[in-house]
């Protein structure tokens, strides 16, 4: 597997995973819509899934009112069944989700993980392996709006307190509460180095 290695400026090019959910708390799509337009008032990038409706269409919208860069990948048949955004910077159509995640990380030099669902899970997961294995080397922020995402942050922990995990490990994500709070995070992020491939397996 070739690596994915992310660029110097943490805050050029910034992933956003999220939910396209519309039956969500709308606070939700709130937060999204927040973070696209601090990202953009930034000066970064977003590239996330392509989608319109839920907090993926209302992170679109809120760095796009902003004057942001908005790049969306979406495989084909989300787009044939026109789930897409149709107002973005760019639109990349690929071939299958196994396609549309690798793109999507490969594009990107941060990773940030805001509410979602399995697909969420899914993303995030992906990114935090390939950053265990030194594949992936840019921050990555998870937004714990409302403790979504207490639970999952405790299995990390009890993942690092079984020894199933290194110490280490607990490094490689960076948690906040609010949309506020991600390009600080992004910018004061530890670096991540590729020899981490070294304490990848718990001995």
């Amino acid at each position: 597997m070739s690596s994915i290695v992310a660029l110097a400026d943490s805050r050029q090019t910034v992933c956003v995973y999220c939910a396209s959910s519309n039956a969500c708390e709308p606070h939700y799509h709130e937060v999204a819509r927040t973070l696209g337009g601090l990202l953009a008032d930034a000066g970064c990038a977003l590239v996330y899934g392509g989608g319109r409706a839920g907090s993926m269409g209302a992170l679109a919208d809120g760095a796009l009112a902003r004057g942001g860069r908005v790049v969306g990948i979406i495989p084909r048949f989300m787009r044939e069944l026109e789930w897409g955004h149709d107002e973005l910077t760019e639109l990349h159509v690929v071939e299958d989700m196994r396609t549309r995640k690798h793109e999507m990380l490969a594009r990107s030099s941060a990773v940030v993980a805001l509410a979602g669902g399995c697909g969420t899970f899914e993303e995030l997961m992906e990114a935090i392996t390939l950053k265990r294995l030194g594949l992936y080397l840019g921050p990555i922020v998870i937004v714990n709006t409302d403790g979504y995402y207490d639970p999952l942050l405790e299995q990390f922990s009890r993942a690092i307190e079984g020894r199933f995990m290194d110490a280490r490990h607990g490094a490689m994500w960076q948690v906040v509460a609010l949309p506020e709070d991600v390009v600080p995070a992004l910018e004061s992020a530890p670096g991540w180095d590729a020899d981490s491939i070294n304490f990848a397996a718990v001995r």
